[in-house]
């Protein structure tokens, strides 16, 4: 099984950047297609970008296509997760995932593996 440390989060003004970092440890990290997926207040979790698992093929919600970048470095064992244009509503704990196939999924309950989160708040 893989250990994932997300890291990065903080506060940032509407306009803003951030970048999230997932560190993966124990099984083979370059075995696993990574994701990203956050949950607000009230809210359900909902995915936010995938990447296969040599970095090949990436996937985007609608709603951070052409704002979040996903990419991967395999040497290092971390995902990372780059945000730009951050609005109120991204406001949310992120989670990221991993799964043990080659091609990223959407799909949360197909993910084998979760950090504990990290905060993201973005303020008006």
């Amino acid at each position: 099984q893989v250990q994932l440390v997300e890291s990065g989060g903080g506060l940032v003004q509407a306009g803003g950047s951030l970048r999230l970092s997932c560190a993966a440890s124990g099984r083979t990290y370059s075995e696993y297609a990574m994701g990203w997926f956050r949950q607000a207040p009230g809210k359900e979790r909902e995915f936010v970008a995938a990447i296969a698992r040599y970095g090949s093929t990436t996937v985007y919600a609608d709603s951070v296509k052409g704002r979040f970048t996903i990419s991967r470095d395999n040497a290092k064992n971390t995902v990372y997760l780059q945000m730009k244009s951050l609005r109120p509503e991204d406001t949310a704990v992120y989670y990221c995932a991993a799964d043990d196939r080659q091609m990223p999924v959407v799909a949360g309950k197909e993910y084998d593996a979760w950090g504990q989160g990290t905060q993201v708040t973005v303020s008006s």
